[in-house]
């Protein structure tokens, strides 16, 4: 008994799926996992040797990733300000300001993009959270925006795998590849963010807060202004 389990806890196909499920579950909770070089290795791994399914890696990473946005969701919905900033951590104030009042006017289309695109995702669904996105649109959103994300991720391990027979170098190529993508996307979207701060005009960015917080109505603690028929 003892060495079935042996043989089966070495065997590389018992571990290379437990290690995805749980690289991507972990990197989608607590961002110290690139999982995108998760999948790409996994797909490598998936072209050059019989260890791993290219459908079941696919499905994997998808429904781990599911479930990791999922959490980060339901953390910024239901949980409190400890949660909020757990989930939060390393973005500032004014990214999450932003985010809302670019989920008021995209909603779901902010999901997809920010699962796709570096630093986008927690800040989408901390403010889908924060903001009371429904729970039936939010998740087959997120099914979505996971999927497309495993399958950008694991075409750069199918592109590594159909390049190179020897399974270490295709895994070593395609998270290279992945860490590339994700540098080179980071760098495009920070200059982008620059040159839209350059363009704004003098208080040009900030953003009314009742956009910010669509819940807030008109500014607090002050009359409403008169018409012009009002006044005097």
């Amino acid at each position: 008994m003892t060495g079935t389990l042996a043989a089966d806890w070495t065997n590389p196909q018992t571990i290379g799926y437990p290690v995805l499920i749980g690289g991507v579950l972990l990197g989608s909770i607590v961002p110290v996992v690139p999982t995108g070089a998760v999948v790409g290795v996994a797909a490598a791994v998936a072209m050059t040797t019989t260890h791993l399914a290219l459908p079941l890696v696919l499905l994997a990473s998808t429904l781990a990733a599911l479930v990791g946005d999922v959490v980060t969701y339901a953390l910024a919905r239901l949980g409190g300000e400890a949660a909020l900033r757990f989930v939060s951590r390393g973005q500032t104030p004014e990214q999450l300001a932003r985010a809302r009042v670019r989920f008021t006017r995209h909603g779901w289309q902010l999901i997809v993009v920010g699962r796709l695109v570096p630093a986008g995702r927690i800040p989408a669904l901390v403010a889908a959270g924060t903001l009371g996105y429904p729970w039936r649109r939010l998740v087959p959103t997120a099914l979505v925006a996971c999927l497309l994300w495993a399958i950008a991720y694991a075409l750069l391990g199918i592109l590594s795998g159909g390049l190179f027979d020897d399974p270490l170098v295709a895994t070593l190529v395609a998270a290279a590849l992945v860490l590339a993508v994700g540098a080179l996307a980071g760098g495009v979207g920070s200059l982008v963010r620059r040159r839209r701060g350059r363009r704004a005009p003098d208080g040009g960015g900030a953003e009314p807060r009742e956009m910010i917080d669509p819940a807030a109505g008109p500014a607090r603690g002050g009359p409403t202004p008169p018409t012009d028929q009002e006044r005097p």
